[in-house]
């Protein structure tokens, strides 16, 4: 194993993960069915000019700028922290929009791994430079490491040490072998740990010792295609072509990411000029934008939006219920009536943009009447009453109040009640990193990405897990997610997978609703994107015309 462009795709088993982590990884939006338009309608004119100023209108707030602290969920992760920022690996996010996006070289430019798949060399890129200057090399790398692992350390802290956890919890020693060459070392056999690598996001050691821990996130610098100009932190990022970048510069002079989570605000922002892309463009406007002369842009990608059922207690803890309530609901007219085709049904557990997806495994079809039928035969033939706590906007969650009001209704057919709670997204992700759950419902509703970063799936789906995960546990679940996780081998790791969701998917511990397909609107002076099928993105190919 020894080829840094081969896929290394996903499963992960680990369920020790610390509370920091859920701030880098819920709400990561992205997935579905639909087939990649991006490819073909992005790149108009990539190739003829470069210049001009991006400007990103977000969906939420967006992340601390200390490499991977974040707090925003992937979408901060893909407009800011990537873009300052790389790993010793990276998401190839231009090669194929046509497949799930693989992992390939980044600092490290080659790997190999011993036969206990536990003993990792990396071979450091030469002439990689931080935006400061700084030479990138093996120091850098035990200096960055030191400072996520390493207790006493003096630029650790326990932020970033929880926050490292999550890609990083593995690690059990390194160390440098010569300044081109590093040894990571993990717990137990990972065939996943270059996919994990990609979020050790390496920090400029002599930017950390000028502004300290405090003062670094304020004057962040890393390797990555873009560096800091400046901020208004949680509002706007304003970034520059880093012309040194070792992959070229970007075509882009600037870069300017912006926080407009209400969805009128984004598509105001696209209409007079204010945004030149949006995440997310609220689906009703879609048609406008488009007769304004806006591109929108989808693909599949490794995304479900749901809820979670909590089965610690009654009726939710019985598995006819939980099965009952998947199939009174009406994907089909929540994604394309309600959503406009920007989503599509979400009819098992893997989402149809990954490897996972049992194209057998489409259990819930819309039957209201086996729902009935099943409620009766838990005892619950005249229904019972819930609450769901759902969040108003936020990474990933799409239109996350009306989609729980046509669940809602949709439920009542049958009997099933259900009274809507709101609360802000961070309150939302404060909580469940506690354990708990926000104005104490019976139900939370949210949106993540299940294979983009592997560790997503004992996280939400693994029994024991710090974070509130709907108390679901299943032991032979577990065993295919250890099994997945211990094997370099894709195809058995694939096979594993699909066997654990095709029973997650009978088990029901979720509401199973739709797969977004990762709408953006892009003006079209907007030239260069491709549409991965990812969270994740690559802006070096874009420029903007006058």
């Amino acid at each position: 194993m020894n080829s840094p462009t081969a896929p290394q795709h996903r499963a992960r088993s680990r369920a020790r993960l610390l509370t920091a982590a859920l701030f880098l990884l819920l709400g990561t939006a992205g997935c579905s069915s639909s087939a990649s338009t991006a490819a073909s309608t992005g790149s108009t004119g990539s190739a003829s000019g470069r210049g001009g100023t991006l400007v990103i209108g977000a969906t939420g707030t967006l992340p601390n700028t200390d490499t991977i602290l974040g707090g925003a969920g992937y979408e901060g992760t893909a407009l800011v922290s990537f873009q300052i920022y790389e790993g010793l690996t990276r998401y190839d996010l231009t090669d194929d929009a046509d497949a799930p996006a693989p992992v390939t070289s980044a600092l490290a430019s080659s790997w190999t791994v011993a036969p206990d798949h536990r003993t990792w060399t990396f071979t450091l890129r030469k002439g990689v430079t931080f935006q400061d200057g700084t030479p990138f090399d093996a120091d850098a790398v035990i200096f960055n490491l030191d400072r996520y692992l390493k207790k006493g350390s003096p630029y650790y802290t326990a932020a970033l040490g929880a926050a490292a956890q999550e890609y990083a919890g593995d690690i059990v020693s390194y160390h440098e072998v010569d300044a081109d060459h590093v040894v990571l070392v993990t717990k137990s056999a990972n065939g996943h740990f270059t996919d994990d690598l990609t979020h050790i996001l390496m920090a400029s050691p002599t930017a950390v010792r000028r502004y300290g821990d405090t003062g670094f996130a304020q004057h962040p610098v890393g390797t990555g295609p873009f560096g800091f100009v400046s901020q208004t932190p949680g509002q706007e990022v304003d970034l520059t072509a880093n012309t040194h970048y070792w992959r070229g510069a970007p075509k882009l002079d600037k870069l300017v990411v912006k926080a407009l989570p209400d969805p009128a605000a984004r598509t105001a922002a696209l209409l007079s000029g204010g945004a030149n892309m949006i995440d997310y463009p609220n689906p009703d406007d879609i048609s406008r934008l488009r007769s304004d002369g806006a591109r929108i842009d989808t693909n599949s990608y490794d995304h479900i939006w749901y809820w979670i059922l909590d089965e610690s207690k009654a009726p939710w803890n019985n598995v006819l219920v939980r099965q009952a309530a998947n199939y009174a609901i009406n994907r089909h007219t929540i994604a394309d009536d309600l959503l406009h085709g920007t989503a599509g049904p979400a009819y098992q557990a893997a989402p149809k943009g990954t490897l996972a997806y049992d194209p057998a495994g489409n259990l819930y079809s819309y039957d209201p009447a086996k729902a009935k039928q099943l409620l009766a035969r838990a005892g619950l033939a005249h229904g019972f009453s819930s609450t769901v706590t759902v969040p108003t906007a936020g990474s990933g969650n799409l239109l996350p109040v009306p989609i729980s009001e046509a669940i809602q209704q949709d439920l009542a057919a049958v009997g099933i009640t259900v009274k809507i709670r709101t609360t802000d997204w961070s309150t939302q992700l404060s909580d469940e990193a506690k354990g708990q759950v926000t104005l104490g419902s019976d139900a939370l509703a949210q949106s993540t990405t299940l294979f983009q970063s592997e560790s997503l799936l004992p996280l939400f789906l693994g029994t024991g897990s710090p974070f509130w995960t709907g108390h679901y546990s299943d032991p032979a679940v577990d065993r295919l997610f250890a099994a997945a996780s211990s094997t370099l081998d894709q195809t058995t790791r694939q096979q594993d997978y699909t066997k654990a969701l095709d029973q997650v998917t009978k088990d029901a511990p979720w509401l199973f609703v739709v797969n977004d397909r990762d709408p953006r609107a892009l003006s079209p002076k907007v030239h260069g994107f491709v549409e991965p099928q990812s969270w994740f993105v690559d802006l070096t190919g874009v420029w903007v015309s006058k």
